[in-house]
């Protein structure tokens, strides 16, 4: 039997280890044991524990209550206590996703000591390296033993980096093995779909009506924490939600609800209050959040994941960012880069609220990511 330790700390990481999770307690379940590292970077109960209670994931063998602070201290701490686990457990492999500080640490942690990295969801480039993800998911890239892209863009990104798809057995971290397998989150949006059917409340809690609400995502800190930018994105919901007469949903982000008040000019916010058409929301569970992509009209987000899983369930989506890691998706025509220009995000819905004909490909795979990853795990001697 091998040993991984599997590290989460933010909310996408710990939704994302339930796929690796379910695969191993249903098809290797006496050939790996995972041990999972909870850094403690998204520390509130709303954006964490829900979702480990709510996917079934194993409780977490270690907590490392890192909590909120600067990149440095934070990723720091995170190595220290990332380190201590992996000389107590002596596994055969990290495994790592995407690209948080907890990733970076992780990252940094293994390599020091010669533990072989996993990366899951390995290639994603924006291109942007004012991104803190962007240096992290390169780093943890060039560590890595094995590395796993969602998309055959990913993987060409790794290509031109100098990884060789033509590395053979057995790899390591100067010989990595790199492979396109489909996106996990994939795998969970199907898992999942049909028992947020049975159980979410959300659309009727809210009185939303299917088909005719908007669904939006705000909480990177350049948007944030940048009152323009910030502005630019509200007054654009506040305008069509009054145009089109049509609700938008915004479950808020901590970061993002503790900034209204400060970063949002006094009359946009009081619009914002006042318009019943606009609903502020606390952070939804993983079960909640399908509901409401599955549900909804369109999406308007700058999160990554959140473009992704509404390319899942064949809603058109606007980015709220100046790039994508999911090109894809773009260039399939089912979303538009409307970065947090006012202009752009109100001539983007108008262009997709009316586009008919747009298709939505399988672009992530079959649904089966997981076991192929755990799969390549166990075959390398």
């Amino acid at each position: 039997m091998i040993k991984i330790v599997t590290v989460i700390g933010a909310r996408p990481q710990i939704i994302k280890a339930a796929a690796i999770s379910r695969a191993i307690k249903n098809h290797f379940p006496d050939q790996i044991q995972e041990i999972i590292v909870h850094t403690g970077q998204h520390y509130d109960a709303n954006m964490s524990q829900v979702f480990i209670d709510e996917l079934g994931i194993p409780q977490p063998d270690y907590n490392l209550n890192v909590g909120s602070s600067g990149h440095a201290k934070q990723t720091s701490e995170m190595i220290v206590g990332i380190e201590t686990i992996l000389l107590e457990n002596k596994p055969n492999y990290l495994v790592l996703y995407g690209d948080t500080n907890s990733t970076l640490a992780g990252a940094v942690a293994a390599s020091k000591i010669h533990v072989p990295i996993v990366h899951i969801e390995a290639g994603l480039r924006s291109f942007n390296k004012s991104m803190p993800e962007e240096i992290n998911r390169i780093m943890c890239d060039h560590t890595s033993t094995l590395l796993f892209s969602p998309t055959a863009t990913g993987l060409n990104n790794l290509i031109n980096e100098g990884f060789r798809l033509t590395n053979k057995l057995p790899y390591s971290a100067d010989n990595p093995g790199i492979f396109h397998c489909g996106d996990i989150m994939y795998d969970n949006s199907l898992y999942f779909k049909s028992i947020s059917d049975n159980r979410s409340t959300i659309i009727k809690d809210n009185k939303l009506e299917k088909d005719n609400f908007i669904l939006s995502t705000i909480h990177r800190d350049n948007n944030t924490d940048d009152p323009v930018r910030l502005n630019a994105i509200f007054g654009s919901l506040v305008e069509i939600a009054s145009q089109e007469n049509i609700s938008v949903v915004i479950p808020l982000h901590p970061r993002t609800s503790k900034i209204l008040e400060s970063n949002l000019d006094a009359e946009l916010l009081k619009s914002i209050k006042s318009n019943p058409k606009i609903k502020l929301i606390p952070p939804v569970s993983f079960l909640d959040m399908i509901a409401l992509e599955s549900n909804c009209k369109l999406v308007m987000t700058d999160s990554g994941g959140v473009q992704k899983e509404a390319y899942y369930f064949n809603k058109p989506c606007i980015i709220l960012r100046s790039e994508t890691e999911w090109v894809e998706i773009v260039e399939q025509g089912a979303a538009i880069i409307a970065n947090a220009d006012k202009e752009k995000i109100m001539q983007s819905y108008k262009k997709l609220k009316s586009k008919t004909g747009i298709t939505f490909p399988k672009l992530f795979g079959n649904g089966k990511a997981a076991e192929f990853i755990c799969e390549t795990i166990l075959n390398n001697p």
